[in-house]
Formats: C-alpha cells, structure tokens, sequence
C-alpha cells in the first residue's frame, strides 16, 4: 500500500511540474493573440492587397517618378486612419503614415519603384509588352503593399487598445539606383524611430544576415568641340573619345582594386550622327564595394580617370554625383525575433497552375533551378560573411537605428532579380502568395516589438556596439533628390 500511495504522489508531482511547463503566462498570451489578431486581418485584406499589388504592377513607375503608385499607397493608407505627410524630403513620391502616439515608434519600410527596359506579360515566356517600358523585375509592387499592409494590421490593434505606441509606414521611392532613403533619413525623418522592419521579394524565404554592397554612382559629362566628322575632323573635339578614353582607364584599373570591387557603366549619350564630331557625351557610373569607405576611394580613383580622360582628348569634363548608400548593418537580436515568426508562418505553397508556369519559367534560365518545393521552406538563420551582389538605402537606415528584415520567395525558385522572369512571376499569384508571406511576418514582428522593451533594449545595444564611433553622413552629400536620374 505505502508502495503504491508513494507512486501516486510521484505521478502527481511530474503532473503538477508538467502543467507549470506548459503553462503560458498572461503576458505571452495576449502577444499570441495580437498575433492571431494580426493574422487574420491580413488574411481577410488579401484579395484588397492583392488588387493594389498588380495595379502597381501595370503602373510599372521608374524612380521618382511612381506618381500613381505612392499615391495609391497614401489613398489606402489614409482610408485606414492613418495621418500622411507627402512630398517628404523633397521628393514628391515620398510619404510617411502615421498612427498612434507615444512610445514605442515602429517603423515599416515601403517601396515601388520599378525597372527601366523590363515591360514583360504575365507570361512564362519572355513577352514585352510593345510601347512599354519599365517592369517591376525587384518586386517592388509587392514591397510596398505587403509593408502597407503590415502597417495597417498594426494600426487596428493599436486603434483597439491592444498595443500601445506609434506605427510609421515610410513610401521610400527610387530605391533602384535613386537612393531615395538616404535623402529622407539625412532629413531626419528616421529620428526618434525605435527599430525598423523591411523585407524584400526573392525566390527564398529567409531572414536578412548579410550585409549589402556599399555603392557611390554618378553622371560623368564630356563637352568637346563638334566638326565635321571628314571635311574638317581636326577642328573637333570629340567627347566621346573622352567617354572611351575613361572607360578604358577604368577597366585597365581592375587589376588594381580589392577583388571584392564592383564598377559597371553604361553609356547614355554617345552624339548624334557617326559624321559629327560629337561636342557631348556621358557616361554613367557605379561603383561598388562591401565597405563604404573603400567605395568612395575607389570612386576617386574613376574621377581621376575621368579627369585625365578630358585632357588627353582636349576636352572639358563635369561629374553630378547620383546616388550613395551604405552597407548593410546587421541586427542579429531582431533578426532571430524575425526568424521565429518566419518559422510560424512557413512559406509558399503552389497550385497545379503555378507549378506548370513554374516549371516553364525555370526552363528559361542559364542554370539547373532549385526543386519548385523550395518556396514552401524557411531557411535556417545563417550569418554570411560576403555582401552579396546587391546594393540597397535600406543601408543608410540601418546606420542611424536598429533595422531588420527579410526575403519572401515571390518568384519560383531559382529566379534572378532584374529580369523578366520575375516581372512575368510578379504578376501572377505566385508573387501576391509570396507578399502575404512577408506582410504576415512584419506584423507579426511588429507585434513582438510593440510588446517587449527589452528586445527594443537588447537590439538598440547592439545596434550601437556595432556601429562604435562611425557618425554617419551621406555618401551622396548635400545635393538635392536627384528626381530626372531617370531621364
């Protein structure tokens, strides 16, 4: 008997023990339930969200120019109860919503620029779309709209009681070569933000640790003397002769730069007839590099090269710096908060249809494409030491407050940005299914922040150990948005 009774006691106390274990306190509770909350209403906005993403798909809007696209995004914006102020920092495509008061202020980054030369159908097979232009080949359609509603879906439980503070979606344009964040954090419209939350579309779902290419870019003018190009060629002065001339000094200089170093130019005024000496040509430039600092040398250096270029060829030449952007600072405290919500949402699951496109797409590429099953994966949080291929203003935020963010597979596996490939996925539901992907997590990320000023702390500390003494300063400098880039 007493055998038996000291069992009963033994199961009763591993029962007891297992009860506290599982127990979730109050507070865990409700963070769960804004969640939930959260979840819901994206879920329930998703044919909405949808319909603005593919509107801002056909808008196809270079930078600085996406006059239709911000001003979609301030409409539903202010539809929801937020208060916007346009034309920020100058730029008349730049926004930033507001709701709430108070601390803590979350901000959401939103983007929808889109990309010269990329008009392509909703096709698997490469099909311009005649008298067109631009494409969102970045995804930039689905950036901004995941990140607005995002925002909104934390604006309703604020409005509810459920979440005390601020929420701020920041419309940032012309992030393709534009360096639209950059203006708008030196206007200081980042100040008093506690962390910020972006993502963008890929073809992994995945949190961000990696930094970004470091990027300083600029128009280099040539003004010359025009001649006839046969009667009278020694009476010229050929500005394209200048172009040529600075472009093979730069290419003989890669030998001589960091491995890690990334310049490429196109030439955007070459003259007008092949019988004219031609007074006027330009050349624009980007150079890039994982550390800023080594950038602005080695964009010295091309000025250089352009500056001799104009006196071998008796030439005058002028530069207009055109954008500028910082690596990418890291924050893995927010990251892993990011990285578990990611988790809970899982990824992207395709109908028989998209696995057909998918597959024809993926029949298109230079290189054997990742199983179509891979959209449905998180991949694990993996630190990466290289900067990767790629340059962002989201750099320049993270340089001045705790930032955070992610990819979402919104293309079929294996698809490269910039192409038509991801123009033709970004109009299909492959895209908006990936865009839900993303909005979900921001919230849900938001909601953790939102909830927790010790995670606030914990990623604050570290934002300021890893940034030591650096003061920040635009790599770009005191000029104006650069609002004709484009032109």
């Amino acid at each position: 008997m007493k055998r038996i009774l000291l069992m009963a006691l033994v199961l009763m106390s591993l029962q007891v023990v297992a009860q506290k274990k599982n127990k979730v306190d109050p507070a865990t509770q409700q963070v769960n339930a804004n969640k939930e909350a959260a979840l819901l209403a994206l879920n329930n906005a998703y044919e909405a969200d949808k319909k603005t993403a593919l509107q801002i798909w056909e808008y196809a809007e270079v930078g600085y120019k996406e006059n239709k696209s911000a001003a979609l995004h301030v409409q539903n914006l202010k539809a929801a109860g937020f208060s916007v102020e346009t034309g920020v920092a100058e730029i008349p495509t730049a926004f930033v919503a507001t709701y709430g008061s108070g601390a803590p202020v979350i901000g959401i980054l939103a983007e929808y620029d889109a990309l010269p030369g990329l008009a392509q159908t909703a096709s698997p097979e490469k099909n311009p779309i005649a008298g067109k232009n631009a494409g969102h080949g970045c995804g930039h359609h689905l950036f901004g709209t995941a990140s607005v509603g995002a925002g909104i879906a934390i604006k309703e439980l604020i409005a509810s009681g459920k979440l005390k503070g601020t929420i701020k979606v920041y419309g940032c344009p012309a992030e393709e070569g534009g360096s639209g964040k950059v203006y708008m954090v030196r206007a200081g419209l980042f100040n008093g933000v506690d962390a910020v939350i972006h993502w963008h579309p890929g073809n992994v779902n995945e949190v961000t640790l990696r930094s970004a290419l470091a990027n300083k870019s600029a128009k280099f003018r040539f003004y010359g003397i025009s001649a006839h190009a046969a009667a009278s060629p020694e009476q010229g002065r050929s500005a394209l002769d200048a172009v040529e001339a600075m472009d093979n000094m730069v290419n003989m200089m890669r030998e001589h730069i960091p491995q890690e170093t990334r310049i490429h130019y196109i030439i955007t005024n070459g003259g007008k007839a092949p019988n004219v000496v031609p007074d006027f040509a330009e050349v624009y430039y980007y150079v890039r590099h994982p550390k800023r600092d080594q950038a602005v040398s080695i964009f010295d250096r091309v000025v250089k090269a352009a500056e001799g270029a104009a006196v071998g060829t008796g030439t005058t030449m002028k530069y207009e710096i055109i954008g500028g952007t910082h690596d990418l600072l890291l924050n893995r405290t927010l990251a892993e908060t990011m990285q578990a919500n990611l988790e809970k949402v899982g990824g992207v699951t395709y109908s028989d249809q998209e696995k057909a496109f998918g597959a024809k797409v993926q029949s298109t590429f230079f290189s054997q494409a990742p199983p179509l099953e891979e959209a449905s994966t998180i991949k694990p949080l993996k630190e990466v030491s290289d900067a990767g291929g790629g340059s962002t203003d989201v750099g320049d935020v993270s340089y001045v407050l705790p930032t955070v963010g992610m990819s979402a597979a919104t293309w079929v596996p294996g698809t490269p940005a910039h192409s038509w490939q991801a123009v033709a996925c970004g109009g299909t539901e492959i895209g908006t299914k990936g865009m839900l992907v993303a909005s979900k997590t921001m919230a849900m990320t938001a909601v953790d922040l939102f909830s927790s000023p010790a995670l606030i702390k914990q990623a604050s500390d570290e934002f300021k150990k890893a940034k030591g003494n650096y003061n920040y300063k635009a790599l770009l400098g005191d000029r104006k948005p650069a609002l004709n880039y484009r032109d």
